[in-house]
């Protein structure tokens, strides 16, 4: 008996139209781009027109684009912002992510909402709300293990997206301040400042350093690509990676990589898995994440609590581990390790870096003996990384990837000329009928003619001839012959098996409810992110009705600016319920930036860190 097959979006970042449209020749099923105004990364917004040319693009293979709207916005804000949504909407795009509530209140168009990370999606009850209030997926947050995946998975019905692969926030999403309580750059209205890409000094509570001028907030990023299938288990039906500020290298060879782990699960013998678009993808290189930007990895709590989820000594991305080094020469270096280096090859230690100048293999094995453009400033033994493999990056330069959709061409006989049907496009053509004298190479020139779609994103599966004889039709027809019919519309594939529910969801209209559900979270504080009347006055009417602004207005003195799952205390092997009460007299209590003090609050019952008011010391 055959069952319907589960589809499982791969979702890849799109900085613009460009690489949005690199991202799905490289595999993705779906992408997510900023809107001109109001994204949660501002310095990428992106015209209307160029999101109009990437949806046309991407609904060729059946590929979704869906736009970020996923600020808080001022009341004055709204207006533009509904605005706005509807130009996405005519423009092709399939959905929206939002963070403000008060976009609920305005006049919409019937268009799917995407309930972005930055709603701080932790919680079965929380996604339980987001689904009555007819939001049609939701982006979990990145802090949850499988089993609280699963535990929301068994108790809705909403579509799940899940973090797989990036950077990673080291707060909560949509709960840090700290960047606008320091720079005054809102984080929840689209210009984080990263404040936890900075270092820190770490200090007891009497002020005596633990810790000078670390990265203490910096983590790694995020690495999931071995724990695929099990995600898929726990219900997560969208895949995605992050990086709407990452260059087009990164997300092909991210999203390559990703695409290729994805269709070996989807291979495996009765796998409930398939592809939520279509089209076959010839990368031209082989994908290897560490080769572009890459902070180290994480799985990030997937399975429970662990320590090294940051790097403290630099916020850069590191790429691979080379070795150690082995000798240091007046003008050069010798360096241990099993992986061939290039000249120009970026290498770097700690938080410095330098370039290769020329690197030679020595007669010991595996040591090479290094130029650097300059000479850096290490030890004998220092572990030194390659954060710009040279040849790795001409490789992925001097290749495109290329993604067909495969179509059924056939040519066939009408009463005074041809018919020609090139996948779901037909177009009958008049023409003279003379018979071939070389008949054989006379239909041999016709399938290689009509197979010929060269730039176009298609790609002959079959060519069939269905005609009474070997008719002669010179080249220069056949080639007119099928611009023309590709010219006429999109073909579609003959084989198009996609989810049916997916496919009639995009214009979905909202659901309109005769009372809002109340809201499961408490308090009603500044952590709501109610920036305008319209989100208070829905609140209100979730229940909420004693709602505090957003800080962003408030400023609230005493407030949480960062809620971290992250614990700097587990971090350093002192964690409160594995030390002792003199070995908790000498934890960390502040940390320091720039003449900023910050208190710690270790809230073990919740098992979190929060980053708490200014301090001065």
């Amino acid at each position: 008996m055959s069952t319907t097959p589960t589809y499982i979006e791969l979702l890849a970042p799109a900085k613009n139209a460009e690489t949005g449209k690199a991202a799905i020749d490289s595999g993705a099923d779906a992408v997510y781009i900023g809107a001109p105004r109001f994204g949660a990364r501002q310095a990428v917004g992106n015209t209307i027109e160029d999101i109009r040319e990437l949806a046309d693009y991407a609904h060729i293979f059946s590929c979704k684009v869906w736009v970020t709207l996923n600020t808080i916005l001022h009341d004055d804000e709204l207006p533009a912002a509904t605005a706005l949504a509807w130009q996405l909407y005519e423009a092709g795009a399939d959905g929206l992510l939002i963070q403000d509530m008060g976009l609920l209140e305005q006049d919409l168009p019937p268009i799917r909402l995407h309930a972005s990370t930055q709603c701080h999606n932790t919680s079965v009850e929380k996604v339980q709300w987001l689904e009555q209030l007819g939001i049609q997926r939701v982006v979990l947050a990145r802090e949850l293990s499988l089993e609280e995946i699963k535990d929301i998975r068994s108790h809705t019905k909403v579509e799940l997206e899940a973090f797989v692969h990036g950077a990673l926030c080291v707060s909560y999403s949509g709960q840090c301040y700290l960047s606008e309580a320091v720079c005054g750059r809102s984080a929840n209205r689209g210009c984080c400042s990263q404040m936890c890409r900075q270092r820190y000094d770490l200090l007891d509570k009497d002020g005596k350093e633990i810790a000078h001028q670390q990265y203490l907030l910096s983590l790694h990023d995020m690495d999931r690509s071995q724990y695929l299938e099990e995600l898929l288990q726990a219900g997560v039906t969208s895949l995605k990676i992050e990086g709407r500020l990452k260059d087009t290298d990164y997300v092909r060879n991210v999203v390559g990589y990703y695409r290729q782990c994805l269709d070996r699960i989807f291979s495996q013998e009765n796998s409930p898995y398939k592809r939520a678009s279509q089209g076959n993808i010839y990368l031209g290189f082989t994908p290897q994440t560490e080769k572009t930007f890459h902070r180290g990895s994480t799985d990030y709590f997937l399975h429970g609590r662990t320590q090294h989820l940051a790097n403290w000594a630099t916020p850069k991305s590191t790429g691979e581990y080379l070795g150690k080094i082995v000798l240091i020469e007046r003008n050069a270096l010798l360096l241990r390790t099993g992986k061939p280096l290039h000249n120009g090859d970026g290498l770097c230690f700690a938080d410095q870096g330098f370039s290769v100048n020329t690197a030679v293999p020595t007669r010991e094995k595996d040591v090479w003996r290094i130029v650097p453009n300059r000479m850096p400033d290490l030890s004998i033994g220092e572990d030194i990384y390659r954060n710009t493999d040279k040849a790795f990056t001409d490789c992925l330069r001097s290749t495109r990837s290329v993604r067909k959709l495969p179509i059924d061409i056939c040519l066939s006989e009408t009463e005074k000329g041809f018919l020609l049907q090139m996948g779901g496009r037909t177009m009958e053509f008049r023409h003279e009928k003379t018979v071939a004298q070389k008949k054989e190479q006379a239909l041999q020139n016709i399938r290689t003619q009509l197979s010929k779609l060269g730039d176009t994103p298609y790609e002959a599966k079959s060519v069939t001839l269905q005609l009474q004889e070997a008719w002669f039709l010179p080249v220069s027809v056949l080639n007119e012959w099928r611009r023309r019919c590709l010219a006429s519309g999109s073909a579609m594939s003959d084989n198009d098996k996609r989810n049916a529910a997916t496919a009639e969801s995009s214009n979905r209209p909202i659901i309109k409810l005769s009372a809002r559900p109340a809201l499961p979270e408490q308090p009603h504080d500044y952590r709501l992110n109610i920036l305008n009347q319209a989100a208070k006055r829905f609140y209100a009417e979730c229940g909420a009705e004693d709602t505090e602004p957003a800080f962003e207005i408030s400023h609230d003195h005493g407030a949480a600016l960062m809620t971290c799952k992250y614990c700097i205390l587990y971090e350093t092997g002192m964690c409160r319920k594995h030390t002792t009460a003199d070995e908790r007299k000498r934890e960390p209590a502040f940390i320091r930036t720039n003449g900023k003090v910050f208190r710690l609050v270790f809230d073990c019952k919740e098992c979190v860190m929060r980053i708490v008011e200014e301090m001065r010391r």
